[in-house]
């Protein structure tokens, strides 16, 4: 360098992962949700039908051209390279898949366009497609927006305090019971949650997404869930008649598989973005709203952040403003990160890596002994 000047020493990834794993600030934030609105360009949160059908139509092309070579072309090729074709094919058609989830899942926030019977519409038939009770989930999930971080209230992925886990849990605690649990919670997490509440918050008696007169839903909302019941059924039943005609080892194939891979991503997804070491619960004492929106992190899926629609890694602007269309949110990220400062948190650590930190790292949750603040409850993992 010339004279007087440095060289920057890069941090090391020692250094990179002690700030990430930094606790974010949990105190009532020098902000309000209308000054961060205020920094958002007011475009970001205008929906248009055009370009949001444009997203659906290029994921359904793209799902096609997969299905087309797969069921064309891979009974042609030598035995073994349809070992190798097939795994390429679900892997590549569950990622497809994860962003038809993803735009069915804007329908069911209103961030499709600006017509609430057309988000309706779409969402119920994409997420019908994908064995999804659109409306079932599009209730409980405005509720899980609505108390993001509350250990009373929220509705998915709430965590357990020391006092309430299960016997099991210390016996997990280790590589072999990690693996299990993830190997579990990737591949049957989704299901048991819809059918069982599994993960989900605690009610008085039996949830079920599928019951329209379940604890989950209010008497006005039982109408939408039988709705979403027929949905999944229709769907269940063209299924069936594939399996019959062309015989149940294709439709696995073709549809099954792919399946079971949205659905690995839809758990790990949502697990990562509310699970992480630095970010608080709180209890009925301290919870508000926006203390509770802003605890979720931003993630990097490197080229899948834009096969997913920038789900992974616009999370936070995401739940703050639910109703924004997913196209804009990447601006609305960058504007709103000044505002925000430390209480806006990125982990930019592989997805692969993080999930099994996390299910390493995120056990229980207690409030922190040296704090005076009782009510805000911390990810931990000593017995």
């Amino acid at each position: 360098m010339g004279a007087g000047g440095r060289m920057s020493v890069p941090p090391s990834p020692k250094q990179l992962e002690s700030d990430v794993l930094k606790r974010v600030p949990y105190s009532k934030p020098p902000f309000t949700l209308g000054q961060i609105k205020k920094a958002i360009p007011p475009h970001c949160f205008e929906r248009s039908v055009l370009r949001s059908f444009s997203y659906v139509i290029q994921d359904l092309t793209i799902a096609s051209i997969f299905y087309y070579i797969a069921t064309n072309y891979f009974h042609l090729l030598p035995q073994p390279l349809s070992y190798v074709a097939w795994p390429i094919y679900w892997s590549l058609q569950g990622c497809v898949l994860t962003g038809v989830w993803v735009i069915a899942h804007e329908c069911g926030h209103h961030a499709f366009s600006d017509y609430q019977w057309l988000d309706d519409t779409v969402g119920l038939i994409l997420h019908s497609c994908l064995l999804v009770p659109y409306f079932s989930w599009k209730h409980s999930h405005r509720r899980h927006h609505s108390n993001t971080a509350s250990l009373e209230r929220d509705e998915v992925f709430v965590p357990k305090k020391k006092s309430n886990i299960r016997w099991l849990s210390k016996y997990l605690n280790n590589p072999l019971g990690r693996v299990l649990t993830l190997i579990i919670t990737l591949t049957l997490g989704w299901p048991l949650y819809l059918a069982f509440n599994v993960s989900g918050r605690p009610y008085n008696r039996f949830a079920c997404h599928y019951d329209p007169y379940g604890p989950i839903y209010t008497d006005r909302e039982r109408t939408e869930i039988c709705i979403s019941d027929a949905g999944v059924l229709a769907v269940t039943y063209g299924l069936y008649s594939l399996a019959v005609a062309k015989g149940l080892a294709w439709v696995v194939c073709v549809y099954g598989v792919p399946l079971l891979v949205v659905n690995a991503f839809l758990v790990m997804i949502t697990y990562l973005q509310h699970t992480h070491p630095s970010l608080p619960h709180y209890d009925s004492s301290e919870w508000d709203w926006l203390r509770g929106a802003l605890a979720t992190v931003d993630r990097d899926y490197g080229i899948l952040n834009k096969v997913f629609h920038n789900i992974t890694d616009t999370h936070v602007a995401h739940h703050l403003f639910s109703t924004m269309p997913h196209y804009n949110a990447m601006e609305a990220t960058k504007a709103i990160k000044p505002i925000l400062g430390e209480y806006y948190q990125f982990d930019g650590t592989p997805f692969y890596k993080a999930m099994w930190r996390e299910a390493k790292e995120c056990v229980y949750v207690e409030p922190d002994d040296r704090d005076q603040s009782k009510g805000v409850y911390w990810y931990k993992n000593k017995f």
